[in-house]
């Protein structure tokens, strides 16, 4: 080990132990926490299933950058590689599209075997993994309308999908024994104004009901149903609400899927993180950075990062509380997105565990509001950096940029032939 990282920590320890914070017990915690890394970055969420299919469903990537994913085993290398750089042990996040197999299968014909070169994948790495239907890009979603389709074929179609989905999600939970935690959002909505705003409502809610009918070991599989504010093409109306999506997972016992661009600009999902654990067992987050819309931006390590990390530590959520990425950028090295989006996450968990929670929950129980900004202030220039640097140096990842040399590396042996 590097002796002047191994010397700042010490430092850092003793600086930390003064405010009654164990920094190794702190590691010890954070090395338990998985993250679920978004497959999509790597390939501009085309996938492999379909070809020259234009993303819809109010979904865009730009920029063009070279050297994307275009196979199963290219994305599996570019995964590898980010993983290399990234502490800790994680999960991927897939959707449906990526299945690995050489028939050519429709979305509502796709069965556990078209994804077991995955499951082989993740259990050579001790992976967990995670999934998604995907009810956009695709003539069935053409209409704009998917589970809430007034047109019968469209709606069964994307039934049986989501059926599907949850079988092969079980199947995943099983083969790799982690709870694989499959995220339900659909496009549906309107760009204008309508007229009729419940019998969309009505009949998602009907087709969910069936999607859910057949009951899955909760040790194996979650189900997680996300809300979005608006999207491009359906700006005005969008059928599951947040009401809508808070409302049918504590009735029905699912998951809710809080993800960070799906709000009004003014809104965080910081705050609402501990109000829906009140009511909800198990709670996802889609970690992104919305830039004035839900553009998923690589994530950085900015205020509301940071509010999210402190939301689960403070409240002591994080056993109860998935964290999956969800950003898409095209314009960079997907590579290296993939590394600062999941590093900042970590990072901020990190900087988060670093506080001395109770005793500050104690101050403002107290009614001293003048020492919890004083000291939260404070606290915000202790040597937290150092503590990062050994806990990367102890995981056997790079250090500090040192990551991003390996990337230009991988990008001229590998990404650029690929042009």
């Amino acid at each position: 080990m590097d002796s002047s990282i191994l010397n700042a920590y010490e430092l850092a320890k003793q600086a930390y132990a003064k405010i009654g914070v164990d920094t190794d017990s702190v590691i010890e915690k954070l090395k338990k926490v998985k993250i679920s890394i978004n497959c999509w970055q790597g390939d501009d969420v085309n996938g492999f299933l379909f070809k020259d299919i234009a993303l819809s469903g109010g979904i865009q990537t730009t920029g063009n950058y070279p050297g994307k994913a275009t196979t199963v085993e290219q994305l599996r290398a570019d995964i590898d590689m980010a993983l290399s750089l990234i502490p800790g042990k994680h999960k991927l996040n897939l959707h449906s599209i990526y299945a690995d197999t050489n028939e050519k299968v429709d979305l509502d014909e796709i069965e556990p075997s078209h994804y077991a070169g995955w499951v082989s994948w993740a259990k050579e790495r001790g992976l967990g993994l995670d999934f998604n239907p995907t009810c956009f890009s695709h003539p069935m979603a053409d209409s704009g309308f998917t589970l809430s389709s007034a047109d019968d074929k469209t709606r069964r179609f994307w039934i049986e999908h989501c059926k599907r989905c949850r079988e092969i999600a079980d199947y995943f939970g099983r083969e790799l024994g982690q709870k694989c935690v499959t995220n339900f959002w659909f496009p549906d909505g309107y760009k204008d104004i309508p007229v009729d705003r419940q019998a969309p409502r009505e009949r998602m809610k009907s087709a969910l009901d069936e999607v859910f009918e057949k009951q899955y070991d909760a040790r194996y599989s979650l189900d997680a149903i996300e809300s979005k504010v608006f999207g491009i093409g359906a700006e005005s109306y969008t059928v599951i609400s947040n009401e809508f999506a808070v409302a049918y997972a504590v009735e029905h016992g699912k998951a809710c899927c809080l993800d960070a661009g799906h709000y009004h600009p003014t809104e965080v999902i910081s705050d609402k993180i501990p109000t829906v654990l009140m009511f909800t067992d198990e709670l996802l987050l889609h970690v992104s950075r919305p830039v004035r819309w839900d553009s998923d931006h690589v994530v950085i390590l900015d205020d509301e990062l940071v509010a999210i990390a402190h939301s689960l530590v403070r409240g002591d959520l994080l056993d109860r509380t998935h964290i999956g990425l969800d950003f898409f950028d095209a314009s960079i090295n997907r590579i290296a997105a993939w590394t600062i989006g999941t590093r900042n996450m970590i990072r901020a968990l990190l900087y988060a565990m670093l506080e001395p929670t109770e005793m500050l929950k104690k101050t403002e129980l107290e009614g001293d509001y003048t020492s919890r900004l004083a000291l939260t202030e404070e606290y915000k220039s202790y040597p937290f950096g150092a503590v990062w640097d050994y806990y990367c140096q102890l995981m056997d990842v790079p250090v500090r940029e040192n990551w991003l040399t390996k990337v230009k590396d991988y990008e001229k042996k590998i990404t650029e032939e690929r042009n």
